[in-house]
């Protein structure tokens, strides 16, 4: 599954009602360079947490690995006691 970002980032900004101007003056960018952000699928680490601070969402658990608890170790890797 590849995850577009700047859709999830532009989606986020208007369920909150916020505009453009007021995320780019928290992060410090143009409107103009936010509204780039928005067609990219990745960011910067940096970048993604300053927005997802002033959103107060964190964006990177869309990029977390949902690990199963009952996945059983492979037999040609395993796990150091």
């Amino acid at each position: 599954m590849q995850i577009f970002i700047g859709h999830l980032i532009r989606n986020e900004l208007r369920r909150q009602g916020h505009t453009n101007a007021w995320l780019a003056e928290r992060i410090g960018l143009t409107p103009r360079a936010l509204q780039k952000i928005y067609n990219k699928h990745s960011l910067d680490t940096q970048q993604l947490l300053l927005i997802s601070r002033a959103l107060h969402h964190d964006f990177f658990r869309h990029y977390s690995l949902q690990v199963n608890e009952k996945q059983e170790q492979p037999e040609d890797n395993p796990v150091d006691p």
